[in-house]
């Protein structure tokens, strides 16, 4: 009798879990549930990360990866199916309409750092740049304090304005510094010459120069406002459950061959609407050996250091100089990486 009475207990909580789990659901994983559908943040002129074609389709690095955490949001949730809902964003609005819950995932380029770890959280880093100044040549600026005295221009809500207002304040350099919208807004102003340079990360400078009328008319700077710092894609604060599902979609994406096939689509090939071709690839993916981890952190340090020549090759074919800042995107391999909050 005790043990029938025991199986019975037992088979009344089995039936009991299942409506209970799905009551368990809680931020952005109830909120999906319940109306059916996911907002994913875009940016318009983040090349080649987040930005529009031709048809005014949010297009990139980023937005494909974002597509494959909703994929497995949808798997998550079992949903039959799964809305995706575009909304725009900019550098200045990003964090408020994370926030205020409008978008669920912000996929751009967006820098992963403390300050912004207090108001957001982020996934695993899908790249590594350093902030540094893109100018005409007929210039002849090419030191941050060759900026002195002149009109400088960054986007307005990121880390890069933020970094040159403070280089101008420790340097003394009385730099009048403009703030743009977005990143083509900025760049223009260089182009017309109504700013002597455009503060803003490597690679986004870079994808402007390639892009651009006259490439061989500029050059980014030697000198880096910034060590290199991670990329991310943005969550919401404290929803562990949320940060779950993402991590793995990201994680699964980035050690398999799929994360290959995607970086070499926006960094090797031809992109649209132009058919730039950013060349910046990565070594072949190496052989992975899920029981030798400490072989398998060698091989992603060997990929980083294969990724930051191509860099420093992009910088030096758009008129820069490579940096010995840039050897810092190497992971050390003492210990590994903390699990962190960040996603980093």
């Amino acid at each position: 009798m005790k043990r029938n009475a025991m199986i019975g207990y037992t088979l009344a909580a089995a039936l009991c879990a299942g409506p209970a789990m799905a009551q368990e659901l809680t931020g952005t994983l109830k909120k999906v549930k319940e109306t059916g559908a996911i907002t994913l943040g875009f940016r318009d002129s983040s090349v080649p990360f987040s930005y529009l074609d031709d048809s005014q389709k949010p297009i990139g690095y980023a937005m494909d990866i974002c597509y494959k955490i909703v994929d497995a949001v949808k798997k998550e949730l079992k949903l039959d199916k799964l809305e995706v809902k575009l909304n725009p964003v900019t550098s200045s609005t990003r964090i408020p309409l994370m926030a205020n819950g409008t978008v669920d995932l912000e996929c751009g380029s967006t820098t992963n750092n403390a300050e912004r770890q207090k108001q957001v959280w982020f996934t695993n880093t899908h790249f590594l740049t350093a902030s540094r100044f893109v100018a005409k040549k007929s210039s002849k600026i090419n030191s941050i304090d060759g900026l002195k005295g002149k009109p400088v221009v960054s986007t307005s809500g990121t880390t890069n304005i933020k970094q040159l207002t403070e280089a101008n304040a420790a340097r003394n350099l009385g730099i009048n510094i403009i703030p743009a919208k977005d990143h083509a807004e900025a760049f223009l102003m260089v182009e017309t010459d109504r700013a002597v340079a455009f503060v803003m990360d490597d690679i986004l400078l870079a994808s402007l120069v390639a892009g651009s009328k006259a490439p061989g008319d500029y050059v980014i700077s030697k000198d880096a406002f910034s060590k290199p710092e991670p990329y991310g894609i943005m969550l919401r604060k404290d929803d562990a459950a949320f940060k779950k599902v993402v991590d793995a979609a990201t994680a699964a994406l980035y050690t398999g061959g799929e994360g290959q096939k995607i970086y070499d689509k926006w960094f090797t090939q031809k992109i649209p609407p132009k058919g730039l071709n950013l060349n910046v690839p990565i070594d072949a993916k190496p052989k992975r050996d899920p029981s030798r981890p400490l072989k398998r952190l060698r091989n992603i340090e060997e990929r980083l250091a294969s990724l930051e020549q191509n860099i420093n090759n992009l910088l030096q074919a758009a008129g820069g100089t490579p940096t010995a800042a840039v050897t810092q995107l190497r992971p050390r391999r003492t210990r590994r990486p903390a699990n962190k909050n960040s996603g980093s």
